[in-house]
């Protein structure tokens, strides 16, 4: 075999290989950010929960100050 096909065939197993590692990384990267993503939808469940029970309680504030406005 000629010494130029033995480089050749060793620069494109390289290649590949970089090219396999760099895949491999970014396929990391967005496994972390899909675990991200669900810790956020968590998150937001847990404020949207949050945000009723102050809109319930700022009803009830409402209504008190209505009444003692009432009442005057």
């Amino acid at each position: 075999m000629p010494i130029a096909l033995i480089v050749a065939i060793l620069i494109q197993t390289a290649g590949a290989l970089t090219w396999a590692g760099a895949a491999s990384e970014r396929i990391n990267h967005l496994e972390r950010q899909v675990i991200s993503d669900d810790d956020m939808g968590e998150r937001t469940a847990r404020l949207e929960v949050q945000v009723a029970y102050m809109r319930a309680a700022l009803t009830r504030i409402e209504d008190k100050l209505d009444r003692v406005i009432a009442k005057e």
